[in-house]
Formats: structure tokens, C-alpha cells, sequence
């Protein structure tokens, strides 16, 4: 790959309006990051040799050099996530260890630190709002725990480790990606999907179109050929219905040994990411890894998070071993000799699901399409925060799928922006679904920047002349997305460090993405969201409560399965060490089979390598941290009953409380700590006991 050299109209250094998607091409990677680099390497040598400690002095001018990086860089890895290509990976790898580098020299400079500690003592820190507090407070954290305290080959090897990291984690999430797409299983016989929904079948037929353009048969949902992949949308359904038990094992097989072998190998990369994460631990003066990362966490202490494993470990192992001599019993009253195995579980559990309240996941699909779902979560949150969503056409983004929307307040003043990308790509978009900034909300000489979210689910795409029809877990992750979207753009920080999400501790991060789940569940919200695509019928009642009634339908399990990732995080992360090729010792392996000797009814397979593919603790923010999404589920559940306390068909009252979630959840983000934050609206701390009760295992 050749690299532009021509600056003038490189689209990453753009810097005002919206990034210019449409235009950013990997050959501008290499020379806009490293111009931007390169800028900011002399403005920070010459803050550091004029640095004064006060808020002027110090933070404006650290501000003036992180804007730039929101067009020169953010718009990288953004579109490394979504628009992946050999040759995008090629200029991404290229610069990543030089900004990586910088930004260890920024962490680890001592003037600034010494400029920050002198803030804090000195005569201006009574003159600094909330928010500007805590970013120096937690800008002194950051330098300490990035290694300011190293000297000579201390610092040295500090730094070297933190490279490494970046890259293994850059090759790890890779891996995922191409292992998941070298996968397909292509079927002849129509007898092997009976069962299977029209929707799986048609995107199946259209993958098989796709991907197979010189064939000479065409498939449709009733002629073979049809291509089925490991993509959510695509595997899942399959494992829920595919009645050809044979199928369900290659399936289910394939999907738990991705990037475990051959030239996608993760193996190795875990151990060394766990050798390298301990070592930095350790240089910095820690035990281990998992208390480095809640030095800067909402939990006090890993025994904090391991007693709440076990009270929700022991309040949902009996009922999980109920759950599953249910499925157990219906398989062998419907003519399974067979022992129940992992590739049975998902279709019996539906079965079971079908028949107890009698309905499926394909008669809710018909009643959320796409645009309906829009329309009724914007009305929502008009309703409970008082903001109006509108879509923008004339923006340009990555892909015809993307669409970009505006929000304004109750003046109709605008305030924020998103982009949506809804659709699942697996050739070149990671798995999963996310919420990422585009731009932070900032102070700009006499102007206030709005920001601007990117939005991100994998979901099913239209197929042929039907919309995209949405799974109710679908609609679900889109409301979780958009929650932690609304936090950051409906914030009222003005400092960029404390705006948003920036600044507020992991651990309670996913409290407004889980709050705004509940409203999937609420009556009018549903109902005014579920309209038949074909005849604009709405939900019907009856379906309606069978749903609600389902929300607890193996609570348990679902709840172990949650936990046994946060366990097992945790333990890789506590102290444990990876034996190097020539030692002995317990593998990793052996770590994630001792945790599901805790959680698990049903004992993963010798060949069982879902480490391999775990993003969230080896190529994301979630190491050591995995914990989190119970951590803020019990916040969120909480919160949650303040609505329900304020009844969720008073209008009135609803919408008061929701002003008071937008006002502090929603708008001071990292100003002040979660537990602050969570007692300003709740008025008093947490209880356990609400997600308990929420669960059903009260």
C-alpha cells in the first residue's frame, strides 16, 4: 500500500463538522497520523518546558493537543472495527505503536504531573468546578498507574510491555474476525432445515448468493442451496431450531474452537496477554492484574466482586439445576435417547420456551422492523427526557447501511449527533455490538462542540424485499446501545475529560445501556413500537404478556453463564500466571474449567476454546473488568425501580423522574463519582436485593 503524501486534502485532518467518511481511504491513514503526531510532539515538548500548575496553564493546552487526534485517529479505529480490509489493517498496524508511544510520553511526563499535583495544593483548586477536580485527581492516577513512578529499565520494560499489548490485542481481535468468516456450512437437503424460521432461511439463501457469485444455482428460502456462518444472526437460530442434530454439533463445534488452531491460533496470544498484563501489575506494584484495574474502578476490592459473584452464584445454582432438568425431561418425553449435550440445549430450551408460553421468537420478528423500532424509542426517550430525535440526510458515511440522526432539547436547540450502523457484515465488521465516541463534548474558544456518537449492533439485515425484521434480543441490544449513547450525548459537561462517558469508572458505565433495556418490557413502549410490517397490527395483547412473562424464563442459567465470564475473568486475571511452552503447570484451561465446576450444570467440552474468541478481556476494555456488567446491572435494577415506584403509567411522574435520570445519570457524567451520581437521583445508595427480585430469584 502506497501512502498519500498530500496533507492539503487529506480527509483525517478535517477539524470542524463531521468526520468525512466517505472519503478517508487507508492510503491517509499513515501520513495524517503521523502529521498529527508530529504536531503534537513539539506542542507537548513546549508545554512541557513552559508548563504552569494551574488550570490555564496546564489543561487548556493538553486540550489543544488531544482535539486533533478526534478526526486523525478516532475515525481510524472506528472504521478498523467496521470497514475491516487488508489493506485498512495494514495502515492501522502501521501507526498504531507510534500512538501508542505518545500517548505513554503525554501519561508519563513528569512536568505535567508535577504541574497537576501542584493544582491540587495549590491556591486554584478552590476556584476549580466539580469537574475539573476530578479530571486532575484522576490525570494523576492515570500517570501513576501508566508508570511515572519508573525510572531507566523499569520504565524501559513498562513501556515496552504496554506496546506489545496494543498489538497482541490488534492480532486477537483479527483472529476472531477471520476465523469466524473462514467458517460456512453449506446444506443441499431440505430435510436438514426443517425447522428452521423462513427469516434464518432467507438470509441464509442470500449469504449463500453472496458469497457464491459465479454459481450456478441461485438460492432462495425454499431451493437450496443455503449458507449458514457463525454470525450471530445467522448461528443462533440455527442451534434454536435446526432440527438435524448432527448439524447443530458441527455448528456448535466450529463456533466454540474459533482462532483456537491453524493460522488464526489465539492460544498463545492469551498467555502471553496474561504474562504481559501481570508483569505490568507487578512493575507498578501490584499483585496482580485484576488490582491494578480496580485502582480505577467503582469496586473497592476483589474480594468486593468475588462476594458478589457468590451471593448471585448461590441465589441462582438451584434454580439453574431445575432449569436444566426441565430441557433434560422435554427431550427425552420428545424421543431423544441421546444423552442432552451442548448443541441441544438452545433448541430444547426453545422448545421448552414454545411450549410453556406458547409463542416463538418468528411471530414476535414480523413486529419489529427496524423503523418501527426507531420511531418507538425515539418517542420514548421525547417522553421520559424530553429530547427529539431526527434523522439527517446529506451526511457522509462508511456504508449505504449508515444512517445519521440529530438530537434537540426542549428549546429545540440542537445538542448531539449520531451515527447508526445496525446491520451485521461478517467479512468486514467485528462481532457484536457497541457504542464508541466520535466526538466528545468540549469547550471551543467561546463555543460548546456537541457530541457525537457511533452506534453499532450486528443485526439481521433486510433480506430481498422484506425489511430488516428484528429478534426481540435485537431490539434489546439496540436500546442498550442506545443507552450508553444517551450518556454521552446528553451530557452537560463541558470538559471533554469529564463529558460523556470519559471519566466515569467501568464498572458503572453499563448502568443507562441496562436501565434503558427495562423499557422493552413496558407496556405502552412495546406495544407503541410492535406494528406487523405487512398490516400495521399491533402486538397483540396476548402476545404481549406472554413475552413479559417469559423475560424470567431461565433466569438462572442466563445468570450463570454471566458469571461463569466474570469468573473466570477475574481468576486469569488474580495472580494466575501462564506456564511458560516448557513448564508445567495449569493452563488457562484449566482456570476456565475449575470456574465452570462453579457456575456450569452442564460441564464445558474437553475441546471447549471460548477464551480464544473472549474480545471483551483480550482485545477490549473488559480485562478484569468483565465483573462490571453485574456491577452496574445491580445499579441499573435499582434505578429502574425508582420508575417503577413513580408508576410507569403516570405520564407525569414518569416524566419527572426521567428529567431527574437525565439530569444526573444521563448529563454529569465523570464529574463526580457513579456512587454520587447514582445517590443524586436514587437519594440513597444501592440495594442488591433489586436485581434479585428483578431476575425472578428473589
Amino acid at each position: 500500500m502506497t501512502a498519500s503524501t498530500d496533507l492539503n486534502d487529506n480527509p483525517l485532518l478535517t477539524s470542524t463538522g463531521l468526520p468525512p467518511f466517505d472519503r478517508i481511504k487507508p492510503e491517509h491513514v499513515i501520513p495524517a497520523v503521523r502529521h498529527c503526531l508530529a504536531n503534537a510532539e513539539r506542542q507537548l515538548t513546549e508545554l512541557e518546558a513552559n508548563i504552569a500548575p494551574t488550570w490555564a496553564g496546564c489543561f487548556d493546552k493538553l486540550e489543544a493537543i488531544d482535539r486533533p487526534f478526534e478526526y486523525a485517529w478516532e475515525p481510524v479505529t472506528h472504521l478498523f472495527g467496521v470497514m475491516n480490509s487488508d489493506e485498512r489493517r495494514e495502515a492501522y498496524e502501521t501507526v498504531l505503536d507510534e500512538v501508542v508511544k505518545f500517548g505513554l510520553r503525554a501519561s508519563q511526563s513528569k512536568p505535567i504531573y508535577d504541574a497537576c499535583i501542584g493544582i491540587r495544593d495549590g491556591a486554584e483548586w478552590s476556584k476549580l468546578n466539580g469537574a475539573q477536580q476530578r479530571i486532575v485527581t484522576k490525570r494523576i492516577q492515570s500517570a501513576e498507574l501508566a508508570g511515572i513512578g519508573l525510572d531507566g529499565p523499569q520504565r524501559e520494560r513498562f513501556n515496552a510491555i504496554v506496546s506489545e499489548l496494543s498489538q497482541i490485542k490488534t492480532k486477537f481481535s483479527n483472529n476472531v474476525l477471520d476465523a469466524t468468516k473462514a467458517f460456512e456450512l453449506i446444506v443441499e437437503n431440505r430435510a436438514d432445515v426443517e425447522g428452521l424460521p423462513g427469516s434464518s432461511l432467507s438470509m441464509a439463501a442470500q449469504s449463500y448468493n453472496a458469497s457464491k457469485k459465479d454459481a450456478v444455482t441461485t438460492a432462495t428460502p425454499d431451493a437450496r442451496p443455503w449458507r449458514f456462518t457463525l454470525d450471530i444472526p445467522s448461528f443462533n437460530p440455527f442451534l434454536q431450531h435446526c432440527r438435524n442434530r448432527s448439524l447443530r454439533e458441527t455448528m456448535y463445534r466450529a463456533f466454540i474452537t474459533r482462532a483456537s488452531s491453524g493460522e488464526f491460533d489465539n492460544t498463545e496470544l492469551i498467555n502471553r496477554i496474561l504474562r504481559l498484563r501481570h508483569e505490568k501489575a507487578t512493575l507498578l506494584g501490584f499483585s496482580s492484574y485484576a488490582d491494578l484495574s480496580l485502582a480505577s474502578k467503582m469496586a473497592p476490592s476483589v474480594a468486593a466482586v468475588e462476594t458478589m459473584f457468590e451471593t448471585l452464584r448461590s441465589a441462582s445454582w438451584d434454580s439453574a439445576q431445575s432449569e436444566f432438568a426441565e430441557i433434560q425431561q422435554l427431550a427425552a418425553t420428545s424421543g431423544q435417547s441421546e444423552p442432552l449435550l451442548h448443541w441441544d440445549a438452545a433448541f430444547w430450551a426453545e422448545r421448552l420456551r414454545e411450549q410453556r408460553f406458547d409463542f416463538s421468537d418468528e411471530q414476535l420478528r414480523p413486529y419489529f422492523p427496524l423503523e418501527r423500532v426507531l420511531d418507538g424509542m425515539f418517542a420514548l426517550v421525547e417522553k421520559v427526557f424530553g429530547i427529539r430525535v431526527r434523522a439527517k440526510s446529506g451526511v457522509p458515511v462508511w456504508h449505504d447501511d449508515v444512517r445519521y440522526f440529530e438530537i434537540f432539547n426542549e428549546s429545540d436547540q440542537l445538542i448531539a449527533g449520531f451515527y447508526l450502523d445496525p446491520f451485521c457484515r461478517p467479512e468486514t465488521k467485528r462481532p457484536g455490538a457497541w457504542m464508541s465516541n466520535c466526538l466528545n463534548r468540549r469547550r471551543i474558544g467561546d463555543g460548546i462542540q456537541i457530541p457525537v456518537a457511533h452506534l453499532v449492533c450486528n443485526s439481521t439485515p433486510p433480506v430481498g424485499d422484506k425489511p430488516s425484521l428484528m429478534t426481540f434480543r435485537e431490539v434489546e441490544t439496540l436500546f442498550h446501545e442506545f443507552g450508553h449513547g444517551l450518556q454521552h450525548m446528553l451530557t452537560t459537561i463541558d470538559e471533554a475529560d469529564a463529558a460523556g462517558i470519559n471519566g466515569v469508572e467501568w464498572d458503572a458505565v453499563e448502568l443507562p445501556s441496562q436501565f434503558m433495556e427495562n423499557w422493552c418490557y413496558h407496556r405502552s413502549t412495546l406495544l407503541g413500537i410492535a406494528k406487523h410490517y405487512k398490516t400495521g397490527e399491533t402486538l397483540p395483547d396476548e402476545l404481549f404478556a406472554k413475552l413479559t412473562a417469559s423475560r424470567t424464563f431461565r433466569a438462572a442459567t442466563m445468570m450463570l453463564r454471566q458469571l461463569t465470564f466474570g469468573m473466570t475473568d477475574m481468576r486469569l486475571h488474580g495472580g494466575y500466571i501462564p506456564p511458560e511452552p516448557s513448564q508445567s503447570g495449569d493452563s488457562v484451561r484449566d482456570i476456565q474449567r475449575r470456574v465452570a465446576q462453579l457456575t456450569s450444570i452442564l460441564q464445558p467440552l474437553p475441546e471447549d476454546r471460548m477464551l480464544c474468541t473472549f474480545s471483551h478481556i483480550f482485545a477490549g476494555g473488559y480485562s478484569a473488568g468483565y465483573y462490571s456488567y453485574k456491577w452496574a446491572e445491580v445499579l441499573s435494577a435499582d434505578a429502574w425501580g425508582a420508575f417503577e415506584e413513580a408508576g410507569l403509567e403516570n405520564e407525569a411522574e414518569i416524566a419527572q423522574t426521567g428529567r431527574r435520570f437525565r439530569d444526573t445519570v444521563l448529563a454529569l457524567g465523570g464529574s463526580l463519582h457513579p456512587m454520587e451520581v447514582f445517590r443524586a437521583f436514587r437519594g440513597r445508595d444501592p440495594d442488591p436485593q433489586a436485581l434479585l427480585r428483578q431476575s425472578g430469584l428473589a
